[in-house]
């Protein structure tokens, strides 16, 4: 058998590794959206290292869109399988692959508008959306939901074994059970591995061992600061911005998973009687839909969580917050005044957020805080690195706000929490692979591997292929 990465390779975003056991069946895991603005990746996301009509089974961690976002395409382009995944994964994905769609439906759309007005020699050519709302549609239908902790058969070789991963809501890590030509393998992908002890999701599950592992690496060179400083620091910065400036927040936010965390901590403050009394708003329909489903999936919250709905019913709303669905609606926001948006997307390189920020950074009053990891290239990328002017909407406006980050908001686990995460697969496993995650990092945490008993550390680029 051979495992072959054909995406989130030396890069974050992309996640898709495709497995071939000796008898030629063939098992996807994930199957992402690149995200962000690299000249290698250029034409990653319309081209495929495999051909999708061969593929027998998909397997899918959670619905992050640089996990999920070419499944429609995938389907578009000849896949007819079952795409397995937990409950709450299944409820997310449907939401967030319409969006997606929707999204690349409205750029194509706004990109050929933009190109008719030219004159022929400036024209570029038409742009085609990667996928349709339709594709969505269609690839959604062919989504299993499955429970946590529980072995199920996909082929008569091998079975699937979910664990709670605890990075988003339904988000699992992957074990295979394989017989390969009679001998049993045990082979495990992390998935995004989450961090202990965060709001709203259970802590991440360990493992059972296996016998080779594909592991996430997105902060293998760091550690975030902890709980209680992250809680302080937020409100420090809501009160500079929002009390003493008269300005306003803007919160760059996956509508999946963190606005909602955002949201659960600032619904603490506000019943503690420490969140000063400004509007705050959550632009972001697909953030209002995954809120929903939030509500839905219980099954997936922690016992804090679940001790904190004795005292408060709705954990994700207040008086002061307003979700917000209707395009003016989100233009007004932009009036003067004191408030904390929270919007996505949480790179800032889409969505409603991009506007938020245009009409916000080239004022001093105002701050823009990035709450977690930003792609090469995306403005949250470039914000987060300092720059001192940035390109949007055509425009290039000068960084006058103050840029705030705080990568204890993020949904990753750091490098001594994916470390104590791999603890116990130290005496089986045979080869761990590094994906999703840059190569500076993944080198790092290479090394940090080796230090603590795991001595054959890969680190695959994009297209590279392992006998196992």
């Amino acid at each position: 058998m051979k495992v072959k990465f054909c995406g989130a390779a030396q890069h974050v975003t992309g996640s898709a590794h495709l497995l071939t056991l000796s008898n030629g069946y063939k098992i996807l895991l994930d199957c992402g959206l690149y995200q962000g603005y690299s000249k290698d990746m250029k034409n990653f996301n319309e081209n495929w290292l495999f051909d999708p009509a061969e593929i027998d089974c998909m397997i899918l961690s959670h619905a992050h869109i640089d996990h999920t976002g070419r499944i429609p395409k995938l389907v578009k382009d000849g896949y007819s399988g079952s795409i397995f995944c937990t409950h709450a994964t299944r409820s997310l994905s449907a939401i967030m692959l319409m969006d997606s769609a929707g999204i690349q439906e409205r750029d194509a759309e706004y990109f050929n508008k933009r190109q008719a007005k030219k004159s022929k020699e400036k024209r570029r050519a038409l742009r085609t959306p990667l996928y349709r709302q339709d594709d969505a549609d269609k690839s959604i239908k062919q989504f299993v939901g499955m429970d946590y902790n529980r072995w199920f058969p996909i082929s008569p070789d091998v079975s699937v074994l979910f664990t709670d991963a605890g990075h988003i809501l339904g988000s699992a890590s992957v074990t295979l059970k394989i017989n390969d030509n009679g001998r049993e393998v045990m082979f495990g992908f992390s998935g995004d591995i989450g961090r202990p002890d965060r709001p709203i999701l259970r802590d991440p599950q360990p493992m059972p061992e296996v016998d080779y592992m594909l592991c996430e690496s997105t902060y293998g060179d760091k550690d975030h600061i902890g709980k209680p400083a992250e809680v302080e620091k937020l409100l420090e910065v809501i009160k500079h911005t929002c009390v003493k400036k008269q300005g306003k927040l803007i919160i760059p936010a996956f509508s999946v998973g963190r606005t909602q965390e955002i949201v659960y901590m600032l619904d603490q403050l506000e019943t503690a009687g420490k969140l000063p009394k400004i509007p705050v708003y959550v632009d972001s329909p697909l953030a209002v839909n995954a809120t929903k489903i939030f509500g839905a999936h219980s099954e997936c919250f922690d016992k804090q969580m679940r001790n904190y709905l004795l005292i408060d019913d709705n954990p994700f709303g207040f008086n002061n917050l307003t979700y917000v669905h209707e395009v003016e609606v989100s233009k007004s926001l932009n009036k003067p005044g004191a408030a904390i948006i929270i919007s996505s997307s949480g790179m800032a390189n889409a969505g409603r957020v991009k506007h938020h920020i245009y009409n916000s950074i080239d004022q001093k009053r105002n701050t823009i805080l990035i709450v977690g990891y930003c792609a090469q290239g995306t403005p949250g990328q470039k914000l987060r690195d300092g720059t001192d002017e940035i390109r949007l909407f055509g425009d290039l406006k000068p960084v006058l706000a103050d840029v705030a980050v705080m990568d204890s908001f993020s949904a990753h686990a750091d490098r001594g929490e994916m470390v104590d995460f791999l603890s116990n697969q130290k005496k089986r496993v045979k080869k761990v692979f590094l994906v999703h995650g840059e190569i500076k990092r993944q080198t790092a945490f290479s090394e940090l591997l080796n230090k603590e008993g795991f001595p054959n550390v890969e680190i695959p680029a994009l297209g590279d292929e392992f006998e196992l």
